[in-house]
């Protein structure tokens, strides 16, 4: 899903509380995650990301820093870029 249709379907659904800013992030992340067709432990061991981190983040018990947010924009946004840039190092 998208951001937009995310934020759709919980403004129609008349029982959903407003996310918090957290909850949001998380939803966004599974989002890109799915979106790019990986499972939780494939996503983690790819873009180097400890998988016990990534689901304390789509499961918002952590908030998602703001260095590791944009980090996931950029996987979003140009995810093989990522991924040659980390063969590279």
């Amino acid at each position: 899903m998208t951001e937009a249709e995310i934020e759709t379907a919980i403004a129609s659904d008349p029982d959903a509380s407003p996310l918090t800013e957290t909850e949001g992030m998380a939803l966004r992340l599974q989002a890109v995650r799915k979106r790019l067709g990986l499972s939780q432990p494939e996503f983690a061991e790819r873009f180097h990301i400890p998988v016990g981190t990534l689901r304390d983040w789509e499961q918002a018990r952590r908030r998602i820093d703001a260095a590791a947010w944009a980090y996931i924009q950029v996987i979003d946004n140009e995810p093989e870029a990522v991924l040659r840039a980390l063969q590279a190092a």
